[in-house]
């Protein structure tokens, strides 16, 4: 298989990356050229946003296109439209964040997607997400595959929210755990998400479908935990009611990464994924995902890459420390 990866030098993209060149497929990359090429695959250089940015792409022919864009949503189409006679499949890894709010808990790929157009510029997270699909699906049709994620975690996240998790509880002590301690989490690695897409493009299947873990997968106390044992941490995890730590101003999902309360837990953590399992999806162990995270992040020096279109993550010191004074 001939797999072209638009991106494919950071955490999603490179996942792709590597999973496909392990399958012995022959992979091309199409980026700005900012980092460095992985090993062994083929490196063509452009910028997407800007006037004849696509040129490197004019020639050649690929089994399967992957596409992570998250920016302007034109730029897929425009991709998307001048590949489509030269390949095969268009994967197109996407959010369910495109579904419009509220998200019920159960919700699967035939809740509502917030109205968008193709051609229209950078907006929001949702929108772009949104509106890239649909220009992905106006030049492939039913060869376009539509790949809603949720929570992506895995080695190289450039996000930080496991890599928040992991340090924080390396460096031991008291550590504030939110509770409910059985709040159940879906999400997905980011290497069972690329294995998934490999194989049903190559399988020729389209369409939307939510890839991530089904619901209750983990627990946020088995996340915690199993933190406190891949770091070898003295940690004692100090749990406190969710009721205590809203009071105190602390935003789920961003001073808690991961933690959703209410309708964004129901959004986030319970979307019915039934299609992509009967499709093949297959979750890694919680243990397997949180491990290599952790070797992972040791092996840069424990910081991780972050982008710079997202927030900074985690808990202020001193907030922690405080409502460490009310929790057990």
């Amino acid at each position: 298989m001939k797999l072209l990866v638009l991106g494919g030098t950071e955490f999603v993209g490179r996942a792709f990356v590597d999973e496909a060149v392990a399958l012995g497929w022959e992979v091309t990359t199409f980026n700005r050229g900012t980092h460095e090429p992985r090993a062994g695959v083929t490196a063509l250089r452009g910028d997407r946003t800007a006037p004849g940015g696509l040129a490197a792409l004019e020639r050649g022919e690929w089994d399967v296109v992957v596409d992570t864009w998250s920016w302007a949503r034109a730029a897929v189409g425009a991709a998307a439209s001048l590949l489509a006679g030269r390949a095969g499949h268009y994967v197109y890894v996407s959010s369910r964040s495109v579904y419009a709010p509220p998200v019920p808990f159960g919700a699967d790929e035939s809740a509502p997607v917030v109205a968008v157009a193709a051609d229209d510029g950078d907006g929001d997270y949702a929108k772009n997400k949104a509106g890239a699909e649909l220009g992905a699906v106006a030049a492939f049709g039913d060869r376009a595959l539509l790949a809603r994620a949720g929570l992506i975690l895995g080695p190289h996240e450039n996000i930080g929210r496991l890599p928040w998790w992991l340090s924080r509880i390396a460096r031991g002590g008291p550590v504030l755990a939110p509770e409910p301690r059985d709040l159940g989490l879906q999400y997905i690695d980011t290497r069972d998400l690329a294995l998934w897409c490999l194989a049903a493009a190559e399988r020729g299947l389209g369409g939307a479908y939510d890839v991530v873990s089904p619901p209750g997968f983990a627990t946020m106390r088995q996340l915690l935990e199993t933190c406190v044992k891949v770091t070898g941490s003295d940690a004692e995890l100090r749990w406190l009611a969710a009721e205590q730590i809203l009071a105190a101003g602390v935003q789920p999902w961003t001073d808690l990464p991961i933690w959703l309360v209410g309708e964004d837990h129901d959004f986030m953590h319970g979307g019915d994924v039934s299609k992509a399992v009967a499709a093949g999806l297959r979750c890694r162990p919680l243990e397997e995902t949180v491990a290599d995270t952790w070797e992972w992040l040791q092996s840069i020096g424990g910081r991780p890459p972050m982008r710079p279109d997202r927030p900074s993550v985690g808990l202020a010191p001193e907030l922690e420390a405080r409502l460490l004074s009310q929790a057990q």
